[in-house]
């Protein structure tokens, strides 16, 4: 087992780190920016290092300054959080090059999920579901129109070389399929230099399914069922749960079992989740994060188990401490993200914190790097923090989480936060049903709370 890790991230992941590694009895060297110096997970580790000023591609994104804490601390492993550098395949093969662990999956892993394209050939290869949709790049109007009826309409439009939302464009039927086509293609050009698009089946009220896979790295792996995501805003998940209120348990071990073979066939080790779009009773693979999620400690509520525990671990080259038999899952647990925005435009509210209170009680984690007296940097993600609740079953965690939700505190001049958009959440029944799909928030968003 290591003697010391460094956590190269910071807030709320970095002090979740730190929490295990000390568990373990494993010390833990912090790095931060000049403007987190003050901060909790600094004041928590064992030995801390100042790598730069507060622009992330100035310190928390510098690759020489992260080795060079781990050459200065004696540092064997670098824990990379989530964000930051957790999916850069060149900073893990730098870090395997220096002869120092990376708690998280081989570059070469990362590289191949990292590409939309080659993560779902890959994906498809190993048996996983995809979208139905062309084979590459579709050249012409009449390729299109044929593949448009193969898969069945509607379909999306979407260039090869995309991002951001552009060069998409929907075809609800075969008479709006020209003009789509064109309209993507020229999109595709002005936008990215490259015309070329492909096609796949339009989903209209899909679910974000993602499903949590283990692996050692040795052909073993499990999976841990799956988180529903669905409640986003912009593509930012607000709201997650787990098991998802929609998926049967039959779903759930098919689906779950192709995953975790998908996984062991390629020696992935450590964690890593795969997205799905999930819609009538059909899963379609979207990608696969090489990382732990935010939304991993819902997770670990329904199952009771440690994912940072068990990363160190089988990084150190310990075999996994459960089987997928030992994984039964127990309740329901829901994850907020707290934000500090202001509403109703989400716009970032940094600032001085005056007055911290994080709820407790019976099956109530707060997972933030807050206290009294800190300073919000306006540098970095607004997220604050993370309230996860977990109850026996879905309307016992929902209670449990407008009961914490009551006793949060985030309290400081200029300070805002997204608090009261769960409260307002709470009393919509179809957030207490559990029927919702990815387009729902948005939706709500527009009616109940216009952004200014």
């Amino acid at each position: 087992m290591f003697d010391k890790i460094l956590i190269a991230n910071r807030g709320e992941i970095a002090l979740r780190v730190v929490r295990a590694a000390r568990e373990m009895g494993i010390q833990t060297v912090a790095v931060h920016s000049t403007a987190d110096s003050d901060a909790m997970h600094v004041r928590m580790a064992d030995e801390s290092i100042c790598i730069g000023p507060p622009p992330s591609p100035r310190s928390y994104l510098s690759i020489p300054a992260i080795m060079s804490a781990c050459e200065i601390t004696g540092a064997q492993a670098i824990h990379p959080g989530y964000g930051f550098l957790s999916e850069n395949a060149n900073f893990v093969q730098i870090v395997e090059d220096h002869a120092i662990t990376f708690i998280g999956p081989t570059a070469e892993h990362i590289r191949i999920m990292g590409d939309k394209i080659t993560a779902k050939d890959t994906m498809k290869a190993l048996g996983v579901p995809c979208v139905p949709g062309s084979d590459g790049g579709v050249p012409d109007l009449a390729t299109a129109k044929t593949v448009g009826a193969e898969i069945g309409y509607p379909v999306i439009i979407k260039a090869t070389a995309g991002g951001g939302g552009k060069g998409m464009k929907v075809a609800k039927t075969e008479a709006d399929m020209e003009r789509a086509f064109q309209t993507a293609r020229s999109e595709a050009k002005a936008n990215f230099g490259n015309d070329e698009v492909y096609i796949e089946k339009y989903l209209t009220t899909p679910r974000h399914i993602e499903i949590q896979v283990f692996g050692d790295g040795k052909g073993n792996a499990v999976h841990l069922g799956e988180r529903d995501c669905s409640l986003q805003r912009r593509h930012q998940k607000v709201f997650e749960e787990a098991p998802g209120p929609c998926i049967t348990p039959e779903e759930r071990a098919r689906i779950g079992k192709t995953c975790a073979e998908a996984v062991a066939k390629i020696n992935y080790i450590g964690a890593g989740t795969i997205e799905f779009l999930y819609e009538n009773g059909e899963f379609y693979f979207i990608e696969m994060n090489t990382r732990l999620q935010v939304e991993h400690p819902v997770t670990e509520g329904i199952f009771g188990v440690d994912l940072v525990r068990e990363q160190i671990r089988v990084a150190a080259g310990l075999p996994m401490s459960f089987t997928q038999d030992d994984l039964k899952i127990n309740g329901h647990a829901i994850e907020v993200r707290i934000n500090a925005e202001r509403l109703p435009n989400f716009a970032p509210s940094p600032g001085k914190i005056t007055q911290y209170h994080a709820p407790g009680g019976l099956g109530v984690r707060m997972d933030s790097a807050l206290y009294d007296g800190y300073t919000i940097p306006p540098y970095y993600d607004s997220l604050i923090g993370k309230l996860i609740v977990h109850g026996r079953d879905r309307p016992e965690a929902l209670a449990r989480l407008g009961r914490a939700l009551g006793e949060l505190i985030v309290d400081g001049p200029g300070v805002s936060t997204t608090v009261p958009l769960f409260d307002a959440l709470l009393q919509e029944q179809d957030i207490l049903t559990g029927n919702y799909n990815i387009h729902w928030l948005e939706h709500w968003l527009e009616t109940n709370l216009a952004e200014g």
